[in-house]
Protein backbone atom coordinates (compact mmCIF):
# COMPACT_ATOMS: atom_id res chain seq x y z
CA UNK A 1 0.00 0.00 0.00
CA UNK A 2 1.63 3.33 -1.07
CA UNK A 3 2.28 5.85 1.75
CA UNK A 4 0.49 9.26 1.19
CA UNK A 5 0.85 12.57 3.81
CA UNK A 6 -2.04 13.81 5.42
CA UNK A 7 -3.07 16.56 5.70
CA UNK A 8 -4.71 18.47 8.70
CA UNK A 9 -8.27 19.67 7.68
CA UNK A 10 -8.46 23.76 7.72
CA UNK A 11 -11.78 25.22 9.81
CA UNK A 12 -14.54 26.29 7.74
CA UNK A 13 -14.26 29.86 9.52
CA UNK A 14 -11.60 32.67 10.09
CA UNK A 15 -10.01 33.22 13.37
CA UNK A 16 -11.67 37.11 13.30
CA UNK A 17 -15.15 35.25 13.05
CA UNK A 18 -14.91 33.72 16.89
CA UNK A 19 -14.06 37.37 18.67
CA UNK A 20 -18.22 37.13 18.82
CA UNK A 21 -20.50 35.40 20.23
CA UNK A 22 -24.33 35.99 19.55
CA UNK A 23 -26.44 34.38 22.42
CA UNK A 24 -30.53 34.07 22.09
CA UNK A 25 -32.34 36.47 23.91
CA UNK A 26 -34.24 33.74 25.03
CA UNK A 27 -31.38 32.12 26.86
CA UNK A 28 -29.76 35.67 27.99
CA UNK A 29 -32.83 36.40 30.29
CA UNK A 30 -32.92 32.73 31.66
CA UNK A 31 -29.08 33.38 32.90
CA UNK A 32 -29.17 37.18 34.37
CA UNK A 33 -25.62 37.98 33.69
CA UNK A 34 -25.24 41.04 34.04
CA UNK A 35 -22.83 43.24 32.06
CA UNK A 36 -19.87 44.19 33.60
CA UNK A 37 -19.07 48.23 33.49
CA UNK A 38 -16.88 48.35 30.50
CA UNK A 39 -18.93 46.12 28.54
CA UNK A 40 -21.78 46.97 25.86
CA UNK A 41 -24.71 44.73 24.27
CA UNK A 42 -26.13 45.41 21.41
CA UNK A 43 -29.83 44.47 20.46
CA UNK A 44 -30.45 43.34 16.89
CA UNK A 45 -33.41 41.16 16.13
CA UNK A 46 -33.33 39.28 19.65
CA UNK A 47 -30.15 39.00 20.40
CA UNK A 48 -27.58 40.48 21.72
CA UNK A 49 -23.92 40.42 20.77
CA UNK A 50 -21.21 39.98 23.31
CA UNK A 51 -17.76 40.84 22.98
CA UNK A 52 -16.01 38.44 24.71
CA UNK A 53 -12.97 39.39 27.72
CA UNK A 54 -9.48 39.17 26.33
CA UNK A 55 -6.87 37.35 29.22
CA UNK A 56 -4.93 39.60 30.95
CA UNK A 57 -1.43 40.68 29.84
CA UNK A 58 -2.43 40.01 26.15
CA UNK A 59 -2.49 43.95 25.35
CA UNK A 60 0.66 44.15 27.29
CA UNK A 61 2.33 41.67 25.02
CA UNK A 62 1.50 43.00 22.03
CA UNK A 63 2.72 46.58 22.82
CA UNK A 64 5.93 45.09 23.55
CA UNK A 65 5.79 42.95 20.46
CA UNK A 66 4.87 46.25 18.35
CA UNK A 67 7.33 48.23 20.12
CA UNK A 68 10.28 45.78 19.30
CA UNK A 69 9.18 45.84 15.37
CA UNK A 70 9.29 49.77 15.34
CA UNK A 71 12.04 51.93 15.60
CA UNK A 72 10.64 55.13 16.11
CA UNK A 73 11.58 57.49 19.06
CA UNK A 74 9.55 56.53 22.24
CA UNK A 75 9.91 59.99 24.16
CA UNK A 76 7.63 63.16 22.33
CA UNK A 77 10.64 65.25 20.89
CA UNK A 78 8.83 68.36 22.02
CA UNK A 79 9.21 67.48 25.57
CA UNK A 80 12.17 65.75 25.90
CA UNK A 81 13.78 69.03 24.01
CA UNK A 82 11.95 70.93 27.06
CA UNK A 83 13.58 69.20 29.87
CA UNK A 84 17.37 69.14 27.71
CA UNK A 85 16.80 73.48 27.83
CA UNK A 86 15.94 73.54 31.16
CA UNK A 87 18.56 71.49 33.18
CA UNK A 88 21.10 73.19 30.44
CA UNK A 89 19.68 76.58 31.66
CA UNK A 90 19.74 75.33 35.53
CA UNK A 91 23.29 74.45 35.00
CA UNK A 92 24.56 77.31 32.94
CA UNK A 93 23.05 79.45 35.31
CA UNK A 94 25.72 79.65 37.76
CA UNK A 95 27.96 80.89 34.52
CA UNK A 96 27.94 83.74 32.64
CA UNK A 97 25.96 82.45 29.54
CA UNK A 98 22.88 83.55 28.67
CA UNK A 99 21.02 80.76 26.81
CA UNK A 100 22.65 78.26 24.80
CA UNK A 101 21.02 77.13 21.69
CA UNK A 102 20.85 73.66 20.59
CA UNK A 103 21.23 72.49 16.46
CA UNK A 104 18.41 70.19 16.32
CA UNK A 105 21.01 66.88 15.41
CA UNK A 106 22.51 67.32 18.52
CA UNK A 107 18.70 67.21 20.66
CA UNK A 108 18.24 63.81 18.60
CA UNK A 109 21.63 62.32 19.04
CA UNK A 110 21.28 63.00 22.65
CA UNK A 111 17.08 61.80 22.88
CA UNK A 112 18.51 58.41 20.82
CA UNK A 113 21.15 57.80 23.69
CA UNK A 114 18.85 58.67 26.45
CA UNK A 115 16.61 56.28 24.83
CA UNK A 116 18.98 53.27 24.48
CA UNK A 117 20.51 53.78 27.97
CA UNK A 118 17.07 53.75 29.42
CA UNK A 119 16.53 50.86 27.80
CA UNK A 120 19.06 48.77 28.69
CA UNK A 121 18.38 49.94 32.20
CA UNK A 122 14.85 48.55 32.26
CA UNK A 123 16.03 44.91 30.51
CA UNK A 124 18.71 44.80 33.19
CA UNK A 125 16.29 45.78 36.08
CA UNK A 126 13.78 43.11 34.64
CA UNK A 127 16.81 40.25 34.70
CA UNK A 128 17.26 41.42 38.52
CA UNK A 129 13.78 41.33 39.12
CA UNK A 130 13.55 37.85 37.46
CA UNK A 131 16.32 36.99 39.63
CA UNK A 132 14.46 37.65 42.80
CA UNK A 133 11.56 35.62 41.53
CA UNK A 134 9.36 38.56 40.75
CA UNK A 135 7.87 40.08 37.89
CA UNK A 136 7.50 43.78 39.02
CA UNK A 137 10.61 45.62 38.52
CA UNK A 138 11.27 48.11 41.94
CA UNK A 139 13.20 50.65 42.83
CA UNK A 140 15.62 48.34 44.47
CA UNK A 141 16.30 46.57 41.08
CA UNK A 142 17.39 49.35 39.52
CA UNK A 143 19.72 50.43 42.24
CA UNK A 144 21.10 46.94 41.99
CA UNK A 145 22.06 47.58 38.48
CA UNK A 146 23.27 50.72 38.64
CA UNK A 147 25.65 49.85 41.25
CA UNK A 148 26.60 46.37 39.18
CA UNK A 149 27.58 48.72 36.50
CA UNK A 150 29.39 51.08 38.79
CA UNK A 151 27.35 53.94 38.07
CA UNK A 152 26.84 56.43 40.77
CA UNK A 153 25.75 59.80 39.95
CA UNK A 154 25.10 62.35 42.42
CA UNK A 155 22.82 65.13 42.25
CA UNK A 156 23.53 68.55 43.73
Amino acid sequence: MVRTKQIAPTSKRPPTAIKRQIIPLSRRLETKRKLHSGEKAKEKSGTIAVKKRAKPGVKALRDIRHLQRTTELLIPRLSFQRVVRDITNKICAKRVIDDLRWQSNALLALQEAAEVYLTCMFEDSNLAAIHARRVTIMPKDMHLVRRLRGEHITMK
